[in-house]
């Protein structure tokens, strides 16, 4: 069990480069399958979920090797077909493989995967996807046997912009035979970033961003590079940190459309934010008031990642901030932490209504997913005495090394358990 025991009241200050995205890393890794090739993926973040797609790769049969920030893939020598369940439950993100795996070898064996209990985030529409381009796929208690006789293009219409099942489409639709067109499908950055690198791969890919994808063809190179972009989520993360402890930071190597939502929030709640084109600086130094409205949609809306920690900023705010979450059912599992350092917060169903109160108190709580352990990271710098809270390992799936850079930015955190994922102890 990890602990981070933070003692609240110390303003962040400082200058912070954003690491790289985890949910846009985590299926480029699986697309490194795609065919037989070396891969070089930059801005790589250390991280534990990360670390779990690398073991995925070795046990396929691949090598994966980090340096620095920088993991070289050579998928030449992939054997095997199946992910055993123990690799499979280290997180959510696994089932990514499947689509790579068909399209490559036309048969896999897996079973369900993990990751954080937000409640019911069914895979249905990752498998109708891939049945639609061809794939027999039988399940049975929790094993998925899939196969094909080869891929064939079609047209693919998502009931719901699922980010995962628009990603496992177009992996596996670069092994199908024509075009295959993805209709409502996710608009959110890491999509756009999945695309770039399929066409360095040599996919012909058309539409990210969009609601509507299109793959039409795939000569595959032998040696291919790709930079990961900036994480939106650990943007919105530090922009969060400092409207809770108070302070001036500023975000190098980032897109501030890509959370611009939470930075609009954030402003109208009394903050400053100064965008350029590739930063962000956000200054708090005066109390803040309620943030308007707040309800969970995919991208371009508010994301539902973001929700825990905006919300860990309205714990003082003067007034009433009300949450709506339409994502994950079980996406309030952090209030009970908040409550618990005196934070006022009413659950109905998916809303939430926070009111301001004028302090929170430090004390000892439990992280029970990755958002939300980092919310609570977050209400902990802005609260008096220390919060110690028990952490299994969610905060680390997410967040690289962040005790050293709170504390570099003036926060004291202290981290106890296991070594904390970083590029110094990777090297």
């Amino acid at each position: 069990m990890n602990v981070w025991k933070i003692t609240g009241g110390h303003r962040l200050c400082g200058d912070v480069r954003v690491q790289g995205s985890k949910n846009a890393v985590l299926p480029i890794m699986a697309a490194s399958i795609l065919a037989g090739c070396e891969t070089e993926i930059i801005n790589c973040p250390q991280l534990s979920d990360v670390e779990a797609a690398m073991e995925i790769l070795r046990h396929l049969g691949c090598r994966a090797e980090r340096e620095g920030d920088i993991v070289n893939i050579d998928s030449h020598g992939m054997t095997r077909t199946d992910i055993p369940r123990d690799l499979m439950h280290e997180m959510r993100s696994s089932v990514i493989f499947l689509g790579a795996i068909l399209a490559r070898t036309h048969e896999a064996q897996l079973t369900y995967p993990g990751g954080c209990e937000l409640g019911a985030r069914p895979i249905d529409m990752h498998l109708e996807a891939l049945r639609a381009l061809g794939a027999q796929i039988e399940e049975d208690g929790g094993k998925l046997e899939c196969r094909d006789s080869g891929l064939v293009g079609t047209r693919i219409a998502l009931p719901f912009p699922s980010v995962g099942a628009t990603e496992n489409a177009m992996l596996a639709a670069c092994g199908a035979a024509g075009q295959t067109t993805i209709v409502n499908a996710a608009k959110e950055p890491e999509i756009v970033d999945l695309q770039c690198f399929l066409r360095s791969l040599g996919a012909s890919v058309a539409g990210a961003g969009t609601s509507i994808v299109t793959i039409s063809g795939f000569a595959p190179r032998q040696i291919v590079g790709h930079r990961v972009m900036s994480d939106r989520i650990v943007s919105a993360t530090m922009l969060c940190c400092a409207a809770c402890a108070g302070g001036a930071l500023t975000l190098h190597g980032v897109v501030p459309d890509d959370f611009e939502t939470v930075s609009a929030a954030l402003e109208e709640m009394g903050c400053t934010i100064e965008r350029r084109s590739m930063s962000v600086k956000i200054v708090c130094d005066r109390p803040l008031r309620a943030a308007r409205a707040i309800t969970t949609r995919p991208y371009p809306g508010f994301p539902t990642d973001a929700q825990p920690l905006l919300m860990a900023a309205c714990l003082k705010a003067a007034g009433t901030s009300e949450f709506m979450e339409n994502i994950f059912e079980n996406r309030f599992r952090h209030v009970d932490g908040m409550r618990r350092m005196g934070a006022d917060i009413a659950v109905s169903g998916r809303t939430a209504s926070v009111t301001g109160v004028r302090e929170l108190a430090g004390a000892e709580v439990s992280a029970t997913d990755l958002r939300g352990g980092a919310a609570l990271v977050a209400a902990a710098l802005g609260a008096q005495g220390v919060t110690q809270i028990a952490d299994s390992g969610h905060i680390l799936r997410g967040y690289e090394d962040l005790d050293r850079l709170l504390n570099s930015l003036g926060a004291d955190v202290r981290f106890e358990g296991e070594e904390p994922l970083s590029l110094e102890n990777a090297m």
